[in-house]
């Protein structure tokens, strides 16, 4: 074998035993890692999604409605997912930004959840009839029911 060909096969030797080893340590992560990854990558999503609202209902954007209905219709599809992400077992995984008082309040703290998912469908309900200030209003109302649970129960 050539010197570069000997290369290129160690190196991609190394590439396989890398992905296999990574692929190993990701199957090691517990359930309430895995619920923790799952419940960040819905936030991540919903967040994306609410930007693109933000910057039209602040007017830092072209009101876009159809656009808007359909962000808005993901957010309402999404949000009920977080509630099973929220399992007590996740509650000394690693990487949470949940603080403890979320736990002690679960009530309060599933209820403000519970208004999320409500106020997500209202929105999803009104954007689709494309009035902008009816659409900004139900963004903002939702916006600030976000607000709430975060500045409670979520680390800075």
């Amino acid at each position: 074998m050539s010197r570069s060909r000997t290369s290129r096969f160690v190196m991609s030797l190394a590439l396989v035993a890398t992905l296999v080893s990574g692929a190993a340590v990701a199957q090691q992560a517990t359930p309430a890692e895995k619920m923790l990854k799952y419940r960040k990558a819905l936030y991540q999503a919903i967040a994306y999604n609410m930007g693109s609202m933000g910057a039209m209902a602040q007017d830092k954007a072209p009101f876009n409605a159809t656009d808007f209905a359909t962000r808005a219709g993901r957010v309402a599809d999404l949000a009920p997912m977080l509630a099973e992400s929220y399992a007590p077992e996740t509650q000394t995984v690693t990487g949470s930004k949940m603080k403890a008082d979320a736990w002690k309040n679960r009530a309060d703290f599933d209820a403000k959840l519970k208004d999320l998912v409500d106020r997500s469908a209202t929105l999803a309900q009104v954007s689709k009839g494309g009035d902008a200030a009816k659409t900004k209003a139900a963004f903002f109302d939702m916006a600030n029911t976000c607000k709430a649970c975060h500045d409670k129960y979520k680390e800075d």
